[in-house]
């Protein structure tokens, strides 16, 4: 933990590990708070409040002579010697946590985490980073759908965590950053080949006869690039749309036409040449997505799990 206390206090410094043996007491709230990656988490589970799992993490600290957590605007990560320490002692106060009989805590702990957002970034990127929290226990009910019903849902209770494309407004909903998408202007090569050194010297002008495949109608992201790339409105009409943009992406690899999609949803394309770069800008625009959640401590300490990994993994 390498905050300073509530009065100002450094952490004592690291010193020679006890020779004593460690208080189960505190390996197990070490424990807690390592699975769940806050102390409010662990609390929770344990039925503690937050400055005493504070209290017992500096205790346990002070005994091994060893930094186990540090501190994240949001939760804590531990250590590589807490990584070691959970592999060491986890096993056994599982098995004693076991012969004790259920904890009521863990039927807390089980509850679905309902989280929400676009499909795409759902699946290319969020359930991919929390596959192991769901192979450690954690439960997860997935929703997809526009940003703006799904921040509704928030507000009325139906979702834990919502993926917004934009920062609510009001004070009802906490929203922090968590990944900034690049959006790309793509083709298939025989188009690009055509395209992209015409496009270079004449402007986007040179596009407008080419089928433009987008998302809705109203060419949401390609209508963003025109007016952040090019500084002009976007004034073709759209030859297909598909309300998904993987199935944008697949119609565009397959020769269907031109597209503006993230770069983190056709990476893989680009770097095959399945799809081309058409242009280059040195300002690309940039989407900002928000992790949003209500105000307050939620009652399933797995919706902070959640929360703190997929910020951790996306500082990453």
């Amino acid at each position: 933990m390498s905050d300073s206390d509530s009065h100002g206090r450094s952490p004592a410094p690291q010193q020679a590990a006890s020779p004593h043996p460690l208080d189960l007491n505190l390996l197990r709230t070490f424990l807690a708070v390592y699975r769940s990656g806050s102390f409010t988490g662990a609390a929770q589970l344990l039925g503690l409040s937050q400055p005493t799992v504070t209290t017992q993490m500096r205790t346990l600290e002070r005994q091994t002579g060893r930094e186990l957590f540090e501190r994240l605007p949001r939760g804590v990560a531990p250590t590589a010697v807490a990584g070691e320490l959970a592999a060491r002692v986890a096993p056994g106060l599982d098995l004693l946590a076991a012969v004790a009989g259920p904890d009521p805590s863990a039927e807390r702990a089980a509850e679905p985490v309902h989280l929400a957002g676009p499909a795409e970034f759902l699946s290319t990127w969020v359930l991919p980073t929390l596959a192991p929290l769901v192979a450690d226990g954690a439960r997860l009910r997935v929703a997809t759908g526009l940003t703006d019903p799904l921040l509704d849902e928030l507000r009325a209770g139906r979702h834990d965590l919502v993926i917004s494309t934009l920062r609510p407004r009001g004070r009802t909903l906490s929203a922090v950053p968590l990944v900034d998408e690049e959006f790309v202007l793509v083709a298939a090569p025989t188009w690009a080949e055509r395209l992209k050194e015409p496009l270079a010297v004449e402007g986007p002008s040179v596009l407008h006869p080419v089928p433009l495949v987008t998302y809705a109608e109203d060419l949401p992201i390609a209508r963003r690039y025109w007016r952040h790339v090019f500084g002009r409105r976007l004034s073709c009409a759209a030859a297909l749309t598909v309300p998904d943009l993987r199935g944008v992406k697949a119609a565009v690899v397959a020769g269907a036409g031109f597209t503006v999609l993230p770069a983190y949803l056709c990476a893989g394309e680009l770097a095959s040449g399945a799809l081309v770069l058409l242009h280059e800008p040195e300002d690309p625009p940039i989407n900002t997505s928000f992790l949003v959640q209500r105000p307050g401590v939620p009652d399933n300490p797995d919706v902070v799990r959640v929360r703190d990994h997929l910020l951790r993994a996306a500082r990453q």
